[in-house]
């Protein structure tokens, strides 16, 4: 049965920030002034654990044990990551081309205003035929219900979708138990390449390389 949709994460697969997320915390954290005694590490950790939230202010709020300090650092956060959120080359030409062929949509883990601020940033409100952020559901990647909301929007089956994301256990994981075909992305000091992934690219190679391995997935 050919392929009639391709699925995109978007953080570390389609767009990327400048510098590390370890930097661009702390630095939001001093323009909130507000004392981060936390790891990314474990902010990483109760993002993972966090899906059903309009923004990252409860995520932050549980990590400082203070409510008001939590938005302040939300808002920070967020500003900062704009600013420094850039799409990696080709992509939206990437998108658009898929679109002449496919129904593409995008599946992101993360609070509801911090990701679609993000599609906001970048310009691709509009670009998807679909696009499903985890906070707007029960549950985020790697469960299965949250492949199932995007392959409902789309309509698509999933033995008829791509899922394209870097993550071994959110993205790899998660979509090939949800029975998609998976190409996993790799780059520098990412995720080691996972044998359930049906193919492996470089994010470098990515725009170039993707049509050619969606036709020959299906």
């Amino acid at each position: 049965m050919a392929l009639s949709a391709v699925v995109f994460d978007l953080d570390y697969t389609l767009a990327v920030v400048r510098r590390d997320r370890a930097t661009l915390l702390a630095e939001a954290a001093a323009a909130a002034d507000v004392p981060v005694e936390f790891s990314r590490e474990e902010y990483g950790t109760a993002h993972l654990r966090a899906h059903a939230h309009e923004t990252r202010a409860p995520i932050f709020a549980d990590l400082l044990g203070e409510d008001d300090a939590g938005e302040d650092l939300a808002e920070a956060y967020r500003t900062v990551i704009a600013r420094d959120l850039e799409p990696i080359d080709g992509a939206e030409e990437l998108i658009t081309d898929l679109r002449d062929r496919y129904k593409v949509g995008l599946l992101t883990n993360g609070p509801v205003l911090a990701q679609r601020d993000k599609l906001a940033t970048l310009g691709w409100e509009e670009l998807f035929d679909a696009s499903v952020v985890t906070g707007e559901l029960e549950a985020g990647k790697p469960d299965p219900s949250a492949f199932e909301a995007i392959l409902a929007a789309l309509d698509v089956p999933p033995e008829r979708a791509v899922y394209v994301g870097d993550s071994v256990e959110a993205d790899v994981a998660g979509a090939s138990e949800a029975g998609l075909f998976v190409v996993q992305v790799l780059y520098p000091g990412g995720p080691e390449p996972d044998p359930r992934a049906d193919v492996h690219v470089d994010r470098t190679d990515l725009t170039a390389e993707l049509p050619a391995i969606v036709r020959e997935l299906g």
